[in-house]
Order: C-alpha cells, then structure tokens, then sequence
C-alpha cells in the first residue's frame, strides 16, 4: 500500500458534542437562500422546523447540527429537488464560509489553503471535517461527518462535496479538474447520474468506504490568484481568535452561551442589562440568575467576560479609536471603560494596546 504524505501541518478543529455543535448563520443562509430559489420562502422553512417565521430572513444566529440537517431534508422534499444538496453546493460563496473564507483567499497556494480549511472549518460548521491525502500523482480530498449514522442526510455530504469543489473553483478562477467523486449514502435515482456527473465533470459512484473526490496532486501548489499574503497573519490570527472562543462555548453549559450571545448583540445598544437579556431570552432576570447560577456563575461574571473578550479584539484594530471601542462596549463614558479595563489588566486601554502591538 501507498505511503501517504500529507499536507497538513495544523491540527484540526475538534468537533463538539451534538448538543453544543452548530451551523453558523452565514453557511446555513446558503442552504435557505437555494430553498427561497426553489419557492419555499424563509418564513415557511422557519415555520416547518419548529422555529418564529423571522428566524431565517435572514439567519443570523447559529443553528444546532441537528437542525440544519433537517432544513436539508425538509427543504428538499418540500422544493420536490431531488438534487437539493448539489444546488446548495453549487450557491457556495467566500460569505458561505464567514471569516475562514477570508483567510483562505490570502493563502499562497492551494496547500497552504488546506491546511487552513483544516484549522479552521470549524468557524463555519460543526458538521463534519475535511482532510487531504496524498497518493503519489494523485491526492484525496476527503470529508468525514460524525452524524450520518445516527442523522442520515444524503444531501449534507453532496452539499459539502459540491461547496467546497465550488469554492475551489472560484479561488482558482478557473475550474478545477477531477478525477473521480465517491460518497457513502446509497445511490439516488439512476436517471439522476448524469446531473451528478455533469456537475463534477467526472464519474461519481456511491456507497463507497467514504466520501472523497480525486484530483491531480499537483493542484495543492497552485498559486492562489492574486491573493493578499500580507493579510494572512492578521486574518489568522483572528480566526484563531475566534476558533479558541468557539472550543471554550462548546465546553460551557448552552445557558451562558446563549446569555453571552445575546449581550454581543445587545452591548452597542446600551442595553445588555439583565433584563434586557432575560427578555432576549423569553425569561425573567430571578429564572435567569437560578440558570446561570446552577452552571456555576452570574450574570455579572459573564457580561465581565463578554467585555473582556471584545476589548481585547477591538484593541487589537489600529484604525479603532478608544470611544469606539467603549461605545461598543456598552460604557457611556470612555472614562468608565478605562477604570473597568484597570480593573482586569492593572493598565490602561492604551498601555494594553500598545503591548499587543509589540508582542509583550
């Protein structure tokens, strides 16, 4: 057997438990825009999956795995698109991916771009992780889900398969070649082969040992067209920012994940008090303090953390001026920022700013 080299030099992203894994918004926005397409509008959608008609127009808030799934499913039988998963692929956009998309596109080359889908797939989806092989002349792109099992979907793996070879093609700007397409599920429809085929530009074939797509390996040097490299180290690090967030959420009871999203959005507006957060909710601040106090915190603990976590992000953006940063904060005076930030860091805003700067 082959000895397999690969690419990867950056440890993937673990996956969470079912009950903390997510779609964030702008991968989900593109399953339900190609439902809108087909006549199924988001209010109905949002509706037939249990959720307030406004939730998907736009979805701007993280779904659970499990229910992005079944928008899949839902969405499909009720458009009567057997293909579903290929046009949802097919719609794939740099925002389909959020913030990780952005640092692919200032990757030197296809391999580089890899190794970051690798590190950071998880930013946009929890839904499963991709990995590349190398076979000599040939390389595997190969995509593994730990939820078909108990969660068959056969649109969620030709939706992955199709996005990412979309996307590729977009970085590329050209189409990619590939050898061949193999997914796990059963095969569809016979009369649907074709579409599938045309789709890829290469044979597909089902019920294989997992879902891969084989191209020449000499695509993963490609140079990535005019990408800004300059920007990688900023974009990275921000994304590993963000990832660091994301594996801290999935450890933590859903009660102060959800408090603490909803103090996020509610900062700027001055109006992340308890019980604009308990109202956010569908709660009441005595039933939410029981909640945060049964995971082991307070509100006041968490909206702490919350402001903590964003002045050290905003801090690090040169063009953002300190009033900036305390106005999205929720301090109606800088001066009140700056006595809160001496508290946590024995410093001032602009002493911890220029620390970072210099790397201390």
């Amino acid at each position: 057997m082959t000895e397999l080299a690969t690419p990867e030099t950056q440890p993937a992203a673990p996956i969470p438990p079912l009950a903390q894994a997510r779609v964030v918004g702008p991968y989900a926005q593109t399953a339900i825009d190609t439902a809108a397409e087909r006549g199924l509008s988001p209010a109905r959608l949002a509706v037939t999956l249990g959720l307030p008609p406004e939730s998907l127009a736009p979805a701007t808030e993280n779904l659970p795995v499990e229910r992005y799934i079944r928008l899949l499913e839902v969405a499909a039988e009720a458009c009567g698109d057997p293909l579903f998963g290929l046009h949802v692929g097919e719609r794939t956009r740099l925002s389909t991916f959020a913030v990780y998309g952005l640092v692919l596109c200032s990757c030197r080359s296809f391999r580089a771009a890899t190794e970051q889908t690798r590190r950071f797939e998880g930013l946009a989806h929890d839904l499963g992780r991709s990995r590349i092989e190398e076979h000599g002349e040939v390389a595997h792109y190969v995509w593994e889900s730990p939820w078909l099992t108990t969660l068959p979907s056969r649109h969620l793996p030709e939706s992955v398969m199709a996005g990412i070879l979309s996307f590729a093609n977009w970085l590329a700007h050209t189409r990619v070649p590939v050898i061949d397409v193999a997914f796990a599920h059963a095969a569809p429809d016979p009369a649907l082969i074709p579409a599938y085929e045309q789709f890829f530009g290469a044979p597909v074939r089902f019920d294989a040992p997992q879902n891969c797509a084989r191209f020449p390996a000499e695509i993963l040097d490609w140079p990535v067209p005019n990408a800004d490299t300059s920007l990688f180290p900023v974009l990275a690090r921000h994304a590993e920012q963000l990832l660091a967030a994301r594996e801290r959420e999935a450890r933590q009871p859903e009660i102060i994940n959800a408090v603490r999203e909803k103090i996020v959005a509610l900062l700027a507006h001055d109006s992340a008090r308890l019980g604009d957060v308990a109202d956010a909710l569908g709660s009441t601040p005595r039933t939410l303090q029981r909640k945060l106090a049964e995971a082991g915190t307070s509100y006041q603990t968490v909206l702490d953390a919350t402001r903590r976590e964003l002045a050290e992000q905003y801090l690090r953006e040169p063009g953002m001026t300190m009033t900036e940063v305390a106005f999205l904060l929720g301090y109606r005076e800088q001066s009140s920022f700056n006595h809160a930030f001496r508290d946590w860091y024995g410093m001032t805003p602009a002493a911890w700013r220029e620390r970072a700067r210099s790397g201390s």
